[in-house]
């Protein structure tokens, strides 16, 4: 698989993880826990992916300067 593909799914995890935190702000609901439960096991995995996504996507800084 090429790293565009890898670059869309990552990307698509932050967004998930963006939309996440803007429930909390504003409504104080926490989607990732209500539909996996509260810290269970899978709720704790897709939060760690969200994180390690968003340090994957850290590397676009370098690639857009180096586009443009």
């Amino acid at each position: 698989m090429n790293s565009k593909f890898w670059d869309y799914v990552l990307l698509t995890l932050v967004i998930v993880g963006a939309v996440n935190w803007g429930l909390i702000g504003f409504f104080q609901f926490d989607l990732v826990a209500f539909l996996f439960g509260s810290m269970s096991w899978l709720s704790r995995i897709i939060y760690a992916l969200v994180g390690i996504a968003g340090l994957y996507l850290i590397s676009v800084y370098g690639r857009i300067r180096s586009v443009g």
